[in-house]
């Protein structure tokens, strides 16, 4: 159950302006009981403001009548009608200055990798703005003659799980396969030596094994008999 805010405060409130009892006003504000009878017999919070919870929106005095009516009914906090805060959606990814030069190449190697990938995509993956992935693009960008493609992850401009799901999720819409090992491109550029399968290397022969000399009794059995003569 959820409690006002300054429980002893609106306890001190509740002791001085109504009838409950100091059970239901202890259930209501999240103390002890026995606090609550310290606070009334003037041994606990002495001298401290009572605060009204009706007029904080945190109880109805429909509800407070409801309890002092019935003493053995516990006392519900109102239902907040005040409009909460929305949540920010999250934008793009905050980039370390130290690092935003290095954003040029890395949308180079995307570009280059994964064509597939949206201009939305890449400005969630790195933190860029979807001009300068078009400036990259056609080759407009002022930086044009010295970006180099280099993998992000490498970068640390984003996280290799996070390139992964982008992909995938890219290639899902695009209907084609994930070229696997893309993402750990170690020069940032794949090749076709990179994806194509390794070639088995040829089995050596096996050293031939030496002959064993042959036994003794072997030996008289191939010697021939004198002729009779």
């Amino acid at each position: 159950m959820a409690h006002p805010l300054m429980p002893k405060a609106k306890a001190v409130w509740l002791v001085d302006n109504t009838t409950l009892t100091f059970e239901q006003v202890a259930d209501f504000c999240g103390l002890h009981e026995l606090e609550v009878q310290a606070i009334a017999d003037g041994e606990v919070a002495g001298g401290m403001q009572g605060l009204d919870p009706v007029a904080a929106g945190e109880v109805t005095m429909e509800e407070i009548e409801r309890c002092q009516a019935d003493p053995a009914a516990q006392m519900q906090m109102a239902k907040v009608s005040i409009p909460q805060p929305r949540a920010k959606p999250k934008g793009a990814r905050y980039t370390p200055v130290s690092k935003r030069q290095d954003r040029p190449n890395a949308i180079a190697w995307l570009v280059k990798n994964y064509p597939e990938l949206s201009d939305a995509q890449i400005s969630k993956l790195i933190g860029t703005t979807k001009p300068t992935i078009g400036a990259v693009r056609d080759r407009s960008h002022w930086n044009t003659p010295n970006i180099k493609p280099q993998n992000p992850v490498g970068l640390g401009l984003c996280k290799g799980d996070d390139l992964e799901k982008a992909v995938a999720l890219a290639r899902a819409r695009a209907g084609t396969v994930h070229t696997p090992g893309a993402a750990t491109a170690p020069d940032g550029v794949l090749t076709p030596a990179d994806t194509a399968p390794a070639e088995e290397a040829p089995a050596e022969d096996a050293p031939a094994e030496p002959e064993e000399p042959p036994a003794p009794w072997e030996l008289h059995s191939h010697k021939t008999e004198p002729a009779d003569g």
